[in-house]
């Protein structure tokens, strides 16, 4: 279930690239902007081809850790209930919230945004609290 769920968030964080890369290309394409109109940190295209970017870097600033715990948990032989569980909350968490991110700008949807993350974040602290306890065996 870890890999699984480990395996979802990189599938997720990816899916999320090909959308904006999507978005550039047929921009490109239909001679709207040409493919050095990009820049980094530089604010560019709608509103919610913004928000699209940021639940993608916040994909991307979040995995590595994910990455870490459940990789860890693995070579440890750290049984699937309830670390592989818990894992796949962390998923589960992660397309909501990426979800609520990409639906709306919202003071509604950023406080949905935020529990949602914050599920995420106590999740993976537990599983890194069980792999530092593992490892104190």
């Amino acid at each position: 279930m870890d890999l699984f769920a480990l395996m979802g968030f990189v599938c997720w964080t990816l899916l999320l690239v090909l959308a904006i890369a999507g978005h550039r290309v047929v921009q490109v394409l239909r001679g709207r902007q040409r493919s050095d109109d990009f820049r980094s940190g530089e604010p560019h295209g709608p509103e919610w081809y913004r928000r699209l970017n940021r639940a993608h870097m916040n994909c991307v600033e979040n995995l590595p850790i994910f990455a870490a715990v459940v990789l860890a948990g693995r070579l440890l032989e750290l049984p699937d209930e309830p670390f592989g569980l818990v894992a796949l909350a962390v998923l589960g968490a992660r397309v909501l919230q990426t979800s609520a991110h990409l639906l709306s700008g919202s003071t509604l949807a950023v406080n949905v945004r935020f529990c949602f993350y914050a599920v995420q974040v106590v999740a993976m602290g537990w599983m890194a609290f069980e792999v530092v306890q593992a490892l104190a065996l």
